[in-house]
């Protein structure tokens, strides 16, 4: 066990001397590399948390008819709070709502109509389930014009998201692809430097394994150094965003900001480049040390 392990350490330090020589400027592209997705992972994680938030109280208003009288208006609410899928309700009288329509700048076109042309609404605040299918309900009481669903946007925020998501999946599968090329050519090159060392080892008895050790953890290092660089470079990025995002938030009353990855997502993109690393090294040895053999 303890011969396994100075092993192994031997392997490590001689990889370790090797990347400290010609292995940083390689991570570092696998780094700016990999910062792609993965900055395009905190976004639009950052996005679906919004959509999640913003979709926990989805409301619908439902607009009245305008010969409506008020009494009739008003007897409407009986049978709306009478739906379950509704957990609150808020009449708008046709008066507020013109009011509202006045403090927003439009004071001078209501003025011109010479008449109130709003009609009296309710806010219905809804209960998760079928929004959709409550809109068609809605719709078909007597006495309502429209019903308009205030969370639309929220599912095309999703719908949106979720195309982005597999974008970033397509473009991670291609980055990785070419990572993988990254590590298998520099591993190549080393094995092409230390041909003569690879010869004499294999005449002194070393074996194949005993070879191919320094190499699996010089793409190992490769790998981790490039997803720390990554991570680096999408903690800098972010915060350039969130200096122009939060003052803009905030004068909307929202606290939003563009998150950097939680630890455990940190850790499996670290985990993943160290994979790739280990993948091209496996693939680049496999190929390239069958040729070479003691003369």
């Amino acid at each position: 066990m303890r011969a396994w392990a100075r092993q192994h350490r031997q392997a490590f330090a001689a990889a370790l001397r090797r990347f400290s020589r010609g292995g940083l400027l390689s991570a570092l592209v696998i780094g700016i590399a990999l910062a792609l997705p993965a900055g395009g992972f905190a976004l639009l994680e950052s996005l679906r948390g919004l959509a999640t938030r913003a979709s926990l109280d989805p409301q619908v208003t439902i607009f009245l008819k305008t010969e409506l009288k008020r009494a009739e208006a008003k007897a409407l609410e009986r049978p709306l709070r009478a739906d379950r899928r509704v957990a609150s309700l808020r009449f708008i009288p046709r008066e507020e709502a013109l009011k509202e329509l006045n403090e927003q700048g439009l004071a001078d076109v209501t003025a011109a109509l010479g008449q109130n042309p709003l009609p009296d609404a309710y806010v219905a605040t809804v209960r998760s389930g079928e929004l959709d299918l409550l809109v068609a309900d809605l719709g078909k009481i007597p006495g309502v014009a429209h019903v308009q669903a205030d969370s639309a946007w929220v599912r095309r925020l999703a719908a949106l998201a979720a195309i982005g998501r597999l974008a970033v999946g397509l473009l991670a599968f291609l980055l990785a692809l070419g990572l993988v090329a990254v590590t298998f050519n520099t591993i190549r090159l080393q094995i092409l430097t230390q041909r003569e060392e690879i010869e004499v080892s294999k005449l002194i008895g070393a074996t194949d394994a005993f070879i191919r050790r320094p190499f699996y953890y010089f793409g190992l290092l490769q790998g981790v150094t490039g997803g720390l660089v990554a991570l680096g470079i999408v903690a800098a990025a972010l915060a350039l965003l969130n200096h122009e995002v939060t003052p803009l938030a905030a004068s909307y009353g929202s606290a939003f900001h563009f998150a950097f990855p939680p630890p455990g997502d940190a850790l499996a993109i670290v985990l993943f480049a160290a994979a790739l690393g280990w993948l091209g090294a496996q693939l680049s040895v496999t190929r390239h040390l069958r040729g070479i053999e003691p003369a």
